[in-house]
């Protein structure tokens, strides 16, 4: 196969990830127009990661974080957006990891690209572990966002597993909104260090969305 041809594969496996929807929000029944793909997520992601390390000053390689995240839903244009309630952690693993070595065979750098991959997963390094850490915060934030614009009716919630699990109904009992419950639930089952923690807690505070004011 040609170089060529291995630079247009590769493009056109990752281009599904534009058109894969985030299963979260489509067990939650987001009502919008356009509910984010995982492509917009990985973009989001990323950002963030910036706006972490410049504000919070920490001794990472944000290049080797940014590449890390960009790849690091490579998996899902093979197994799709599966959520941490339909598969265990090392079921969805397994499938990842297999699905991300085919799709890397064909690159000269696959190797490289698929170690990178790994590392995120590991959660063994202090690149890897910056990432994971703003992989679970932008969901929450993203969450924070389509509740401000009433995207998410919890009345409506027939046929959404995710909502009769413990954890979720405990946080929902205490009179949380849906964001908020999201925003906790990341506080007590992720490893936040204190700076991840604290832009959490200004979220739960705070409406963070543009129309509050913030549009450049």
């Amino acid at each position: 196969m040609s170089k060529e041809q291995n630079v247009i594969n590769y493009y056109v496996i990752c281009n599904r990830l534009k058109n894969v929807i985030r299963t979260g929000w489509k067990n939650w029944n987001v009502q919008r127009e356009r509910i984010e793909s995982v492509a917009e997520h990985i973009f989001g992601v990323q950002m963030l990661a910036i706006a972490m390390k410049s504000e919070y000053q920490y001794d990472v390689d944000i290049m080797k974080v940014i590449f890390m995240l960009a790849v690091h839903e490579l998996g899902e244009t093979v197994i799709g957006d599966l959520t941490q309630f339909e598969i265990s952690k090392a079921e969805k693993e397994k499938m990842e990891h297999e699905a991300v070595s085919k799709i890397l065979g064909g690159l000269l750098d696959g190797k490289q690209i698929e170690q990178l991959f790994l590392e995120f997963d590991s959660h063994s390094t202090k690149e890897s572990m910056f990432a994971y850490q703003c992989d679970k915060l932008e969901c929450d934030l993203q969450s924070k966002l389509y509740d401000e614009e009433g995207c998410v009716d919890l009345n409506k919630q027939d046929g959404n597993d995710t909502m009769k699990n413990a954890r979720v109904q405990e946080l929902l009992k205490t009179g949380a909104s849906w964001s908020t419950m999201w925003l906790q639930f990341g506080q007590q089952v992720y490893p936040y260090d204190d700076n991840f923690r604290a832009v959490s807690t200004y979220a739960i505070n705070n409406e963070i969305g543009e129309s509050k004011g913030r549009k450049i």
